[in-house]
């Protein structure tokens, strides 16, 4: 599986799309399309929106996510817009301002 690692003080501007894993600790802006994971690190920031199988917040999102397994908000994640998915998991010390859509089924 193919990994991209955007790391601190790298900032990628436009549209990602791919079958492997993105790990953020930089900044991405625009729109994500990943077959696989996103995972937001700690000082990592996405701009975007977001379309993956997993979504993993340790970091700040904010836009819409439409995950096709699971978002997890990690302790100190940070989250501005909606997410969709089937699975969504928060932890203690995670916040979200936005909707939380898990009838995605329907």
């Amino acid at each position: 599986m193919e990994h991209t690692y955007v790391g601190p003080g790298l900032m990628i501007d436009g549209e990602v799309s791919g079958r492997g894993d993105i790990q953020v600790l930089g900044l991405v802006k625009g729109a994500v399309n990943l077959q696989n994971g996103l995972f937001i690190e700690l000082g990592g920031v996405v701009e975007a929106e977001v379309a993956a199988n997993e979504v993993e917040i340790k970091g700040y999102v904010k836009g819409q996510i439409n995950a096709h397994d699971r978002v997890e908000m990690k302790p100190g994640g940070k989250m501005i817009g909606d997410i969709r998915a089937p699975r969504i998991i928060i932890a203690d010390g995670a916040t979200i301002k936005g909707k939380i859509d898990m009838d995605v089924g329907a």
